[in-house]
């Protein structure tokens, strides 16, 4: 069973963080480990933002946006596109209007991604994402 890959731990893959070997050990552990193309466009933009911020230069970043590429070209990951149904997806998730289902935005739009390609894995670093997922049923790991 693939196991989707959200942005807050593609991150750690990137850039050294406390979840980073954790994270890492998870992924190595999946035989298939999917990355939206959402997830990917996510990470890209971090990238953009840290060098917005001077956090990074724009070398660096289109070094890591190089290894990124290749990252997703290697097993275990499994780049897959973003279905359009998403949006529809997403809109239906959100019609409890229960607290407990609240996530933002982006986080919403990679659950329904995983309802549309229908994944029922998630590692996830965000404890509201995570809360929302384990409503839909979808079995969470957490790299802490």
């Amino acid at each position: 069973m693939p196991l989707y890959l959200d942005t807050s731990c593609l991150l750690k893959v990137l850039f050294p963080e406390p979840e980073t070997a954790r994270t890492l050990e998870l992924i190595a552990s999946e035989e298939r480990v999917i990355v939206s193309s959402l997830g990917k466009i996510e990470t890209v933009t971090h990238l953009h933002g840290r060098v917005a911020g001077g956090h990074l230069t724009r070398a660096t970043a289109k070094r890591l946006a190089r290894r990124l590429d290749a990252l997703l070209e290697t097993a275990p990951y499994d780049l897959m596109i973003t279905p359009v149904t998403i949006y529809d997806l997403a809109a239906e998730q959100l019609a409890s209007f229960s607290p407990r289902d609240y996530c933002r935005s982006l986080d919403r739009l990679h659950l329904a991604t995983m309802e549309a390609l229908h994944v029922r894995r998630l590692l996830t670093n965000d404890d509201a994402q995570a809360r929302a997922a384990e409503r839909m049923r979808f079995s969470v790991l957490l790299p802490r």
